[in-house]
């Protein structure tokens, strides 16, 4: 029995928007190749997408927003946002594919089943509960998250995000909760999307002062990454978590097309790694990695597929 499980398939890649789409569907064949030539698929399981449900999207998402995607899903046309997010025809039952998907890896995880998991297209953190944002349609790591607290009863879910994009949707929908342990190193938001995560941003009420935002500037590089990842790692033991998920963007990976950052693969292994050390230390091994943004399909390839070798490395350990 495998430890850790990666999920494949033609329906989870078919979350894209188009050849031409910075997010395009060739994204997951990118990583799916490399993590196969390196041989990681003979040492993790394997499983296929699930389709979540509108009830459970519905946890994080508002019933009206949800029709809005149901619509434009049905006639392909138009935009779920400000111009960023393209309406297609399906959608819909692509991103409820992203949501099932990470839906399936979490009980999964919950059941003892396994102690990892790793999705390449999940991770979409910039989806408001009323609103597509960014690429992203439906919140998969909020409705995670909501499942978590909601249907398990945990009341310390880690959220760690090393995406050079700040992860809005999930800080802002989380911000007042103090069940939500949120930790994030990005880009400064005064050089790129959406523009938010300043290190004064630390929660509002009863979760003041509980989240963890560390904007970096452009060109940061592996050197930057190993001081901050310090202080998530620090936060993390202080208050223990129950369940760690983890958005892996590779768009901090330097020579990514749309962003300013200079980190490299071991970044990401080292996030991995010492994620899975944790969540071995005080929640059962349980950790979701979600694969996020990245738009060179060359550091898709490395840094998720170092994500997952942190894994089974730790597996094997």
């Amino acid at each position: 029995m495998f430890d850790t499980v990666v999920y494949l398939g033609e329906k989870l890649a078919r979350y894209g928007f188009g050849e031409n789409h910075p997010f395009g569907p060739d994204r997951m064949g990118a990583f799916e190749v490399h993590y196969r030539q390196k041989g990681l698929d003979q040492l993790v399981a394997e499983r296929s997408p699930q389709q979540a449900s509108r009830q459970e999207i519905e946890r994080f998402h508002t019933h009206e927003y949800v029709e809005r995607v149901k619509t434009g899903s049905d006639s392909g046309e138009g935009y779920l946002d400000s111009g960023d997010t393209p309406a297609f025809k399906g959608v819909y039952e692509a991103a409820a594919t992203v949501v099932g998907t990470a839906l399936s890896a979490t009980r999964s995880i919950m059941r003892g089943e396994i102690k990892h998991a790793f999705i390449p297209i999940a991770g979409l953190h910039h989806a408001r509960r009323d609103a597509a944002s960014g690429f992203c349609v439906f919140n998969d790591c909020g409705v995670v998250i909501e499942t978590l607290l909601n249907e398990f009863d945990l009341h310390r879910v880690a959220y760690v995000d090393i995406d050079a994009h700040h992860g809005d949707g999930v800080f802002y929908s989380f911000e007042d909760d103090p069940r939500v342990l949120f930790a994030d190193i990005h880009e400064d938001g005064q050089f790129l999307y959406p523009g938010t995560g300043a290190t004064g941003e630390t929660g509002r009420g009863k979760a003041k002062g509980m989240k963890l935002n560390l904007p970096v500037p452009p060109n940061s590089g592996d050197d930057v990454f190993e001081v901050y990842w310090q202080q998530i790692e620090s936060y993390l033991h202080h208050h223990r978590p129950q369940f760690i998920l983890l958005q892996a963007g590779a768009d901090s990976i330097d020579g990514d097309p749309i962003t300013h950052m200079r980190f490299t693969h071991r970044a990401h292994s080292k996030a991995a790694a010492g994620l899975c050390q944790i969540a071995d230390q005080y929640c059962q091994g349980r950790l979701l990695a979600m694969g996020g943004g990245g738009y060179n399909r060359e550091n898709i390839a490395t840094g998720w597929t170092a994500v997952v070798e942190a894994m089974v490395t730790q597996d094997l350990d």
